[in-house]
C-alpha cells in the first residue's frame, strides 16, 4: 500500500498536467486572431502544392535532359570505340603483311647467299659476288 499511494498520486498529477496543456492549447486556438480562414487555407495548400509540383516537374525535366545527354555521349563513345577497333584491325593486318614481306626478303637473301651470288657482311651491307656455286 505504501508504494501504491505515490504511484496513484503521480498518475493523477500527470493526467492533470496533460489535461491543462490540452485546455490551454484549445483556448489559444479558439481566441487567436492570427488565424487563416478555412477557405484561404485550401487555396494556400493548393498554391504550395502547385509550386512544389512545378518545381518537381522542372527537376524531372532537367534530369531527363541529363539522361539524354549521357545516352548521346555513350553512343558517341561506342562509335569511337568501333572506329578504334577497325583501325586496330587494319594496323594488325599491315603488321602481318610486313612480317610476311620480311620473311620473303629473308628467304630471298638466304637463297642468294646459298647460291653464292651475294655475301652479307657483319655490318649488314650486301656485296654482290657475281658468281654462282651451281
Amino acid at each position: 500500500m505504501k508504494k501504491q499511494l505515490p504511484a496513484l498520486l503521480a498518475a493523477i498529477l500527470m493526467t492533470v498536467i496533460i489535461a491543462l496543456t490540452m485546455l490551454v492549447t484549445s483556448a489559444n486556438a479558439l481566441f487567436n486572431k492570427n488565424t487563416v480562414d478555412v477557405s484561404n487555407a485550401t487555396t494556400t495548400v493548393s498554391n504550395v502544392s502547385a509550386s512544389s509540383s512545378a518545381a518537381a516537374q522542372a527537376q524531372i525535366s532537367q534530369l531527363q535532359a541529363r539522361i539524354n545527354e549521357y545516352a548521346q555521349r555513350e553512343q558517341q563513345y561506342q562509335q569511337r570505340e568501333q572506329q578504334y577497333q577497325q583501325q586496330l584491325q587494319s594496323n594488325q593486318d599491315q603488321v602481318q603483311q610486313a612480317a610476311q614481306q620480311l620473311q620473303q626478303i629473308q628467304q630471298l637473301l638466304s637463297a642468294l647467299q646459298d647460291r653464292g651470288l651475294i655475301r652479307v657482311q657483319q655490318d649488314g651491307t650486301i656485296v654482290l659476288t657475281g658468281r654462282s656455286r651451281n
